[in-house]
């Protein structure tokens, strides 16, 4: 297996988000409403799944093993980009809670602002898969062998195996700091 395939595997589970946020922006629109909770599950999906499991192994192993090799210019340059981009999904992730908070306190002009970021990422997201699935995945490939590939592959399944466990530390530190709602 490639190191590629877990990642592409991931791309299509986040377009499937991609699709919910579509009709749920259908039903803003709509009904000029949302539920907070299908926002929050949003968020979830996305800072978890998209952002941490995800941009997590692309950064934290893939990127940092491509940095230790000579990139031609341009895969060097596409390779930051998609670092600035991971950080635009996280500040636009974070817009989107503010906005959702706001919401929930009966601020009506919240919404316009959840249907905007809601909409950022349903646009975003596509344009940077594509982006990662047709050119740099394929481009990248020729600076890793394929033990390489397959050491790669071994620390993706590690970083999984580890990331729950990492995921509820943090709610349990959360609660024991006797904070209420959810932890960041």
């Amino acid at each position: 297996m490639q190191y590629r395939a877990p990642l592409m595997i991931e791309h299509r589970l986040i377009e499937r988000v991609i699709a919910v946020i579509e009709t749920e922006l259908t039903g803003i629109s709509q009904l000029n409403r949302t539920d907070p909770l299908f926002i929050d599950t949003v968020v979830d999906c996305i800072r978890i799944y998209a952002d941490r499991t995800h941009h997590g192994k692309e950064e934290d192993i893939l990127f940092r093993d491509l940095k230790k090799k000579p990139l031609k210019e341009n895969d060097l340059a596409l390779m930051n980009e998609l670092i600035e981009e991971h950080i635009f999904g996280r500040k636009n992730t974070a817009a989107l809670v503010e906005a959702n908070n706001l919401y929930r306190t009966g601020d009506p002009s919240a919404l316009a602002i959840i249907g905007e970021k809601l909409r950022t990422m349903a646009d975003f997201y596509p344009r940077h898969i594509m982006k990662e699935d047709k050119v740099f995945f394929p481009s990248v490939m020729q600076y890793l062998s394929d033990r390489e590939q397959q050491t790669m592959l071994d620390e993706f399944w590690e970083f999984d195996r580890k990331l729950i466990h990492e995921k509820y530390e943090s709610v349990v530190i959360f609660l024991e700091q006797g904070k209420r709602g959810k932890p960041e």
